[in-house]
């Protein structure tokens, strides 16, 4: 039996992106019906005039509450949904036309109750939106965890492009209240529940991520925060590949110092990798200014996450800290 979709969309303070996503989703080629729910996470600078627009044309349902995080509004929203089966989307995605068949034909083919799908840069995305892109996605940065390799059973789905079915909900109780990092804590109790995860290659979303270099410096140092804090809750998922970054900061270091005394050889690797980041994005996007800007963008992807990393391990792990006390503004009231 074919699983009835439901969308699950938390929006907050974004009424431009959710016009793109719907915008999107209108030329979504599928024979079957599906439902969107969209939910307003206390936004001062609401969506609903955007999607009033839409009602018409598509099966959408919005609700309104307070800001409780994006984990709590998803729970929320799949809650109220009629589907059997949760597609859940950052506000700031936009669907390729294929989008369900491809989700349809791999769940048909081999059914999973919780996938993940990858992200990419759209043609018209800026070339600031494309550098980090290929930063977020590359073998050379993270290695394909975010969707570039085909994984089954322990790939962890992303929440920007996620399907879980509502079995699986119901079984886990949905999103901590942690955010970021509150995906791959889902992904990870699941696991324990018996429940299989998959990425789904052809299920790709472009995601938009409009932010500026400051933002993106924040985003990625609170994932480097989250990460010690799930290796904390879910011990037998730690990995020496989480503390990559941080050796970055490590070696930076290093290599910053014997050139001080005319060893130049470790700053020349560190060159030669860098050279590597640039001709993989120009070559990528066809496009130089790009592949500069996306040197910047994995300096700052390592450096924040790093710093990230190595502050949170000292005082959750060194310190034995509560992680809901220390990094208080890590967690969502409910």
């Amino acid at each position: 039996m074919k699983p009835h979709f439901s969308f699950i969309v938390p929006v907050y303070n974004r009424p431009n992106e959710i016009d793109e996503l719907l915008q999107s989703m209108l030329a979504v080629k599928y024979s079957r019906d599906y439902e969107i729910v969209i939910i307003e996470d206390g936004s001062t600078e609401t969506s609903e005039q955007v999607i009033e627009g839409f009602k018409d044309k598509l099966s959408i349902s919005y609700y309104k509450k307070p800001n409780t995080g994006p984990g709590d509004s998803r729970n929320y929203g799949m809650r109220k949904a009629k589907g059997d089966y949760f597609i859940i989307l950052d506000s700031d995605v936009i669907l390729p036309l294929d989008y369900l068949e491809k989700v349809d034909s791999s769940l048909t083919k081999q059914f999973v109750h919780c996938y993940g799908g990858p992200d990419d840069a759209h043609k018209s995305f800026s070339n600031l939106q494309k550098a980090i892109s290929y930063s977020m996605t590359s073998y050379l940065t993270t290695g394909g965890i975010r969707g570039r390799k085909n994984t089954m059973g322990k790939f962890q789905p992303r929440s920007f492009n996620m399907g879980l079915s509502k079995e699986a909900f119901e079984a886990s109780g949905g999103f901590g209240n942690i955010h970021p990092g509150e995906d791959p804590d889902l992904t990870i109790r699941l696991w324990k529940l018996g429940y299989d995860t998959a990425l789904i290659p052809d299920a790709k979303v472009f995601h938009k991520r409009r932010i500026s270099w400051k933002k993106f410096y924040i985003q990625v140092n609170k994932f480097g925060l989250v990460r010690p804090i799930l290796n904390l809750w879910h011990p037998e998922t730690a990995k020496v590949t989480y503390w990559f970054p941080a050796l970055f900061l490590g070696y930076l270091v290093f290599a910053m110092i014997t050139a001080l005394f005319g060893l130049w050889y470790f700053m020349a690797l560190l060159g030669l990798y860098f050279m590597l980041i640039f001709f993989g994005a120009t070559f990528a996007y066809k496009n130089f200014s790009i592949g500069m800007q996306s040197i910047l963008a994995v300096f700052i992807q390592f450096y924040g996450y790093g710093k990230g990393f190595l502050k949170s391990y000292y005082y959750i792990h060194l310190r034995k800290k509560v992680p809901e006390k220390q990094f208080e503004a890590l967690f969502f009231s409910k």
